[in-house]
């Protein structure tokens, strides 16, 4: 077997392992989210209490990886739900600006209760130092398919 054929073949288990394990995950906290609450919605709301700052919404769609119109689709739904507060640019009328309120924040907090105790113990039940030491891993390759855009 070349080197080539068997790099591929490990690439290939790879990419198979993480896509079916990001279903999974996205499947448990999915059906664990409050009512309502769709997985779009908590990982803007996530984004915006972690940076604890504004982001225009071209900013958060490429946070995204998603289209302008995906993205003020979400926004539309959350500011609706008085989950964020949007703005205009006082020094540029053709962009706004997006932040997290107090409703958002609350409703944030509110899923991450619902699903981090689930996410905990599979972690538990994995080995804590084992997912330590994949982090790095996943990190890297998080950023290098960002690279490849």
């Amino acid at each position: 077997m070349s080197d080539d054929h068997g790099a591929e073949r490990l690439a290939a288990s790879l990419f198979a392992e993480v896509l079916i394990s990001e279903q999974l995950a996205r499947n448990m906290v999915t059906r664990a989210l409050p009512k309502g609450m769709q997985l779009s919605h908590f990982s803007v709301l996530n984004l915006l209490a972690h940076l604890n700052e504004e982001r225009t919404p071209a900013q958060l769609a490429a946070a995204f990886h998603v289209n302008r119109s995906a993205m003020t689709n979400t926004l539309s739904r959350l500011k609706w739900n008085g989950q964020v507060h949007i703005r205009p640019d006082w020094d540029d009328a053709r962009r706004k600006f997006v932040s997290i309120s107090p409703a958002g924040r609350a409703a944030r907090d509110a899923a991450l209760a619902s699903f981090l105790p689930r996410i905990a113990d599979v972690v538990r039940d994995l080995d804590p130092a084992q997912v330590r030491a994949a982090l790095p891993v996943l990190r890297r390759l998080r950023e290098r398919l960002e690279e490849e855009g």
